[in-house]
């Protein structure tokens, strides 16, 4: 199974952790894990491939020009732009793989999502943005109303029909087009661009937040979906945006997947934030 990662050196740590929480469940062919990057040093992967054996990491360094004139802010550094990219910039041999942000958590096996079939769609995903919120989007984005906003912390990419697709003019027009009104950017970016190539998956499986579990809960008072359920159906929390159980202030109930992964690690050893 081949991963994704886009990092800096500032979250070596959080890729760690979350490949350790990956390697609890053992893929019939292993765990390659591809870290697109531009500032990691030699012992940066010698630490992470020491800290989790059970996956190859391997390293594409990405030239920084490369993305000269998209915008950066201390929130959303130019690493965020490497996703959209990925297909460039890894193997032409590989077909799929599986991007994931660092603040997720696996905690059931990936097999059935990484395996799922395109059916045309350049991106596997899931959406975090109700119908309501949604038609904000389309008007800030110009697009239609069919195209669903992603959440690009999980994304199963189809790397062909990217490779075939894709070209830098296009993202760099959209964001000189868009650039007052891009909020994330490269979810703006990929939903803009690619949204009518998107095959749609069940957040509350594959890219379960604190947010979207209250919610969902507080709409179905009679059907709560309780931690016991999280733990039958869901395969990926994401503690995405500011809230994370790893930072002062945090407010939820997912941090117990945190806190068992923490309590495995420290058994383990290797990198700490």
């Amino acid at each position: 199974m081949h991963l994704l990662f886009c990092i800096n050196h500032n979250f070596c740590w959080m890729l760690v952790q979350c490949l350790r929480s990956i390697v609890r469940y053992p893929c019939t062919t292993g765990y390659t894990a591809h870290v697109l990057h531009s500032d990691l040093t030699a012992e940066d992967l010698a630490q992470m491939q020491q800290a989790v054996p059970e996956a190859e990491i391997l390293e594409t360094k990405v030239d920084e020009s490369f993305f000269r004139d998209f915008p950066e802010t201390s929130r959303y550094p130019k690493q965020i732009y490497y996703r959209i990219f990925a297909a460039q910039f890894l193997p032409d041999d590989l077909e799929r793989i599986l991007y994931l942000d660092t603040d997720t958590i696996v905690i059931r096996s990936l097999e059935e999502l990484y395996r799922k079939p395109f059916q045309g769609a350049s991106y596997i995903a899931c959406t975090h943005v109700r119908a309501l919120f949604n038609k904000m989007n389309c008007l800030r984005l110009g697009i239609t109303e069919d195209v669903p906003y992603l959440n690009t912390g999980v994304m199963l990419l189809n790397l062909p029909k990217l490779r075939q697709q894709q070209t830098t003019e296009d993202v760099l027009a959209f964001i000189s087009d868009k650039k007052n009104r891009l909020l994330l950017p490269d979810q703006d970016i990929i939903t803009a661009l690619y949204g009518k190539q998107i095959q749609l998956e069940d957040s509350y499986r594959y890219n379960l937040s604190d947010r979207i579990l209250a919610m969902y809960n507080a709409r179905h008072p009679g059907h709560i979906r309780t931690l016991d359920w999280v733990r039958q159906n869901t395969s990926i929390i994401h503690y995405c945006g500011k809230n994370k159980p790893w930072k002062p202030g945090y407010v939820g109930k997912l941090d117990i997947f945190y806190q068992e992964l923490l309590e495995a690690e420290k058994n383990h050893g290797g990198i700490t934030s």
